[in-house]
């Protein structure tokens, strides 16, 4: 192909880009994740890309060409397809399919793109298509990375309320053993109880500090099946009452006793428990009650206290990591956070009402079983 070919592709790619990209777009939506984008996401740095390939061939020379999408988009291109849920087949596919509407442009007028041509394109493609997927995957390591540490961040913090739990047995073992009349062995059982429950604490309070800056959701993984709520919860105020017997704080279980909800046992109970732990914190000498019902979206639960309540500027960001109360030093603020991750991963909302002095109602809505 003579330079004055070169160049009159060059015009006809400017010329025919909205034709160019329209064919392009028509292909990529049968892409599964691009099937619902809009148009301006789904293009995102395409109309460049044709703008480079263009001026690569009116220049008629591949120099530049590698240093010009490096400091371009596609880098950032990777980025957007990742959080668009492309899969990395995907990201290589589109652009192979601008290649191919290229190639047919050519063909439809008559011009050939054998030799410099061809290679002048695939080093456009090909740089192109290197720099999405480099950080793409870079980007989705990190967010796997990230997901990992942010759900071992949120065990820990679960773990907290089950261990203050035992502690407390424990020291209230300790007071009756020792009215009793203590031999040498069973105080030789209580310190090393007492110890072991120290070195559990120091070891999730360790993973909660290093964990606190992540500001990354966490991916969950659900099993669902129908579930007897009021056992369930009923279990839950077993194991908390030492706890809410410290403070005072009275638990009641208001659930119908034939009431069914279809979602993760494990989930579910650390959704509870993190809410009732919450309520018990800020409700000493006061009560907790913990209700359900079935709606035609769904099971609706709540826990309501009668405790010191939430100011109205708090409640817009109850919800967020790290997002915690500054007279309650001990808290990360993660465990709000981790009420509305696995609400949300049900499908589901949560919400709070709250009046300070008066008290507070969390609810939260996981939805029936798909027809």
């Amino acid at each position: 192909m003579s330079a004055s070919d070169l160049r009159k592709l060059a015009e006809l790619i400017k010329q025919q880009r909205g034709a160019l990209l329209s064919d392009w777009r028509r292909q990529v939506r049968e892409l599964p994740s691009a099937k619902n984008l809009d148009t301006p996401t789904l293009n995102d740095h395409i109309p460049l890309l044709l703008d480079e390939l263009a001026d690569a061939f009116r220049r008629i020379s591949e120099e530049g060409i590698a240093e010009a999408l490096l400091e371009g988009s596609p880098p950032a291109h990777g980025i957007q397809r990742l959080q668009n849920g492309f899969d990395i087949e995907e990201v290589v596919a589109e652009y192979n399919i601008l290649r191919g509407c290229v190639h047919d442009l050519a063909d439809t007028h008559a011009l050939n793109l054998q030799g410099r041509p061809f290679h002048i394109m695939n080093r456009v493609f090909d740089g192109a298509i290197a720099l999405a997927v480099q950080t793409y995957t870079t980007e989705r390591a990190l967010e796997i990375q990230r997901r990992r540490e942010d759900y071992l961040a949120f065990v820990a913090h679960d773990l907290r309320t089950p261990l203050n739990a035992i502690a407390l047995v424990a020291r209230m073992l300790d007071v009756t053993l020792h009215d009793r009349g203590e031999t040498a062995e069973t105080t030789l059982m209580m310190k090393t109880l007492h110890r072991n429950v120290r070195h559990l604490e120091t070891l999730v309070s360790s993973v909660l500090k290093e964990n606190m800056h992540l500001e990354t959701e966490s991916g969950v993984k659900i099993e669902r099946r129908n579930l007897d709520l009021w056992p369930l919860v009923e279990l839950l105020i077993h194991d908390l009452h030492p706890v809410a017997g410290t403070a005072s704080t009275q638990l009641i279980n208001q659930i119908p006793d034939e009431l069914v909800i279809f979602a993760d046992a494990t989930l579910l109970r650390r959704i509870f428990q993190n809410l009732i732990a919450n309520a018990i914190t800020y409700t000493p000498r006061g009560e907790v009650i913990i209700g359900a019902r079935s709606t035609d979206a769904g099971v609706e639960c709540w826990i309501t206290d009668n405790g010191s309540g939430v100011s109205a500027a708090r409640l817009d960001v109850i919800f967020d990591k790290l997002e915690t109360d500054s007279k309650n030093d001990g808290a990360l603020g993660l465990g709000l956070t981790i009420v509305k991750t696995f609400v949300e991963a049900h499908g589901g909302s949560v919400w709070a009402k709250s009046q300070q002095g008066a008290g507070s109602t969390f609810t939260f809505l996981i939805p029936n079983r798909p027809n």
